[in-house]
């Protein structure tokens, strides 16, 4: 039976989201989480996508089949493909190929265990392993046919995900595999970091990781002077721009979390526009009501509080990714990450590396991210080479969007394995047409 691209299910399986679909579409079918959750409320596990429509998520229970950026529970995973291909998809997975995303570096056992749960448990017809740089590369090459992307055939895609960053050069739609670097730092170490802060400092949400993703996405953003900002931070009332407040859940009034007041949270954005803080401060201040602290006021615990402030830590766990030796990790910063990186490969390829960086990932979706990249680049990078950092279109949808465009191919019937390969030669052989 001929393959067309509607019986290809792309399926980018992060540790985070999960995004599926049909190859050949422009957006996915779903996003969901990719765990399991269980309210105190509820006896059951439920899927990401039913985690989200339930009315309280306060204290919710976590399982996920990934951790560190390795799929470690198999079993997990199929009951939540299963629920996907099933609930959201619609499809039979016996009369559908899957273009899967997988993580680079991926363990051969965990190759294993992957393609028994492909073809053994769900019994799809035949397998195709991409991993994201190379479809990130391939999404941004068709999209402008006439840049120096599609002309150069090569870029260096850095992807901030849930688990890890990576620094990888693509050359020909081929990640440069020995040129890849990697940050051992991602979106949930960034959520625990706030988690931490908040509960040292306000109130104690170590339980709370769904609401804390929400306040991170939300409020937090890449500072561009941090000495500057943490002074402003220090300072008390409207002089404040990064003062504002998160309200909990409370299971009566609000069964989800909101930021206060949204326009009081975005007043730091005025700090690089040009004005100085002080006219900044003095133009923002008139309609925000002034905050005054007292030192008892501080020392006093309100058990109660359903509400915290957020000052510093708003650009402080961001800083991470750029300065991860501040925090005692024994790892280079992102700019020095990609520095490396560029320096793998072959000194002909630096210049177009440098000026093609494309940041995919969620965690590059804070505000000022790219700006912040590039002033810590440039120093770095040798003066007679040009530095532009492109952020896509919508980077967490990059990845699966370049799947689609690959599943969308003619030629990508050849490049699968099937079933019965894979049934007469086993994993590792039919693993070897995936390697470059």
């Amino acid at each position: 039976m001929t393959m067309t691209t509607s019986n290809v299910v792309v399926l980018d399986n992060g540790g985070g989201l999960i995004k599926a679909g049909i190859g050949g579409e422009r957006d996915p079918s779903a996003v969901i989480p990719n765990c399991m959750g269980r309210p105190p409320s509820s006896k059951k596990w439920l899927t990401g996508d039913q985690l989200h429509s339930h009315p309280d998520l306060t204290s919710v229970s976590l399982r996920r089949p990934f951790d560190r950026g390795y799929l470690l529970n198999p079993d997990l995973q199929r009951d939540i493909w299963s629920h996907l291909f099933s609930n959201l998809l619609h499809i039979s997975p016996s009369q559908s190929s899957l273009l899967l995303v997988e993580p680079l570096f991926n363990l051969p056992s965990i190759q294993r265990s992957i393609d028994e749960l492909v073809f053994e448990d769900l019994g799809f017809r035949s397998l195709f392993v991409a991993d994201s740089p190379s479809l990130v590369h391939l999404y941004e090459a068709s999209h402008c046919p006439y840049g120096l992307l599609a002309k150069s055939q090569c870029s260096l895609v850095v992807d901030c995900g849930f688990s890890f960053t990576h620094a990888a050069p693509v050359f020909q739609n081929f990640t440069i595999n020995y040129a890849v670097k990697r940050l051992d730092l991602g979106g949930k170490a960034l959520t625990n970091y706030l988690k931490e802060l908040v509960s040292y400092r306000a109130v104690n949400v170590m339980d709370e990781t769904l609401i804390m993703d929400d306040v991170k996405e939300k409020l937090c953003f890449v500072s561009l002077d941090v000495p500057r900002d943490l002074q402003i931070a220090r300072k008390p009332g409207k002089d404040n721009l990064f003062r504002c407040t998160y309200v909990l859940p409370d299971g009566v009034t609000y069964m989800k979390g909101f930021v206060k007041d949204p326009n009081q949270a975005e007043r730091y954005l005025n700090l690089d526009g040009g004005a100085p803080p002080s006219a900044t401060v003095i133009k923002e201040g008139m309609d925000q009501t002034e905050v005054t602290e007292n030192p008892e006021d501080r020392r006093r615990i309100d058990l109660t509080k359903t509400e915290f402030n957020l000052t510093n830590e708003r650009f402080l766990v961001p800083e991470m990714i750029f300065r991860p030796a501040d925090l005692g990790m024994n790892q280079a910063g992102l700019a020095e990450c990609i520095i490396r990186a560029v320096n793998s490969c072959h000194p002909d390829l630096h210049p177009v590396l440098y000026q093609s960086i494309i940041l995919t990932g969620g965690s590059t979706l804070f505000p000022r991210f790219a700006q912040r990249l590039e002033m810590e680049l440039r120093p770095l990078v040798p003066d007679d080479y040009q530095v532009k950092i492109t952020t896509q279109e919508d980077p967490i949808l990059g990845v699966w969007r370049g799947g689609s465009l690959l599943a969308s191919s003619p030629d990508f019937e050849a490049m699968c394995v099937t079933k019965s390969e894979y049934e007469e030669l086993g994993s590792a052989r039919c693993r070897k047409r995936f390697f470059h």
